[in-house]
């Protein structure tokens, strides 16, 4: 079993959950994060775009660099068999990719043991 953990932009949930259920993974968790990327902001790019503006500069440089803000982004997990690994993720890059910086990330961890509460099942049988 496999623990995919997809962190996707905020406008995108709803059609990530339509292209999981259509891709027969109706049982998903999602939970609202914040955070940011590597990429680090031009400040040169910024100021030239903000020149000639009438705006704070200094103020508007403060709010848009990644330094200072994070990003509210949604988290999907779910836990699926081995053998369906390669189909959820292709549903979850397919409802995400757009090719901008942004589109998310996925992270896929092995899960040792599953345990159903209610039942009691362990293994395959609880996911």
């Amino acid at each position: 079993m496999k623990e995919i953990s997809a962190i996707i932009r905020m406008n995108k949930v709803n059609e990530t959950k339509r292209a999981l259920s259509e891709a027969g993974f109706p049982a998903i968790t999602c939970r609202k994060v914040s955070g940011r990327g590597k990429k680090a902001v031009n400040f040169e790019i910024i100021q030239e775009l903000l020149e000639g503006h009438d705006i704070q500069a200094p103020t508007l440089m403060e709010s848009i660099t990644e330094g200072h803000r994070l990003i509210t982004k949604r988290m999907i997990m779910m836990v699926v068999l081995d053998s369906e690994v390669d189909s959820a993720v292709k549903a979850i890059i397919d409802a995400n990719q757009t090719g901008n910086m942004g589109d998310g990330k996925i992270f896929i961890c092995p899960i040792s043991e599953t345990i159903r509460i209610r039942t009691g099942e362990t293994g395959d049988e609880a996911v």
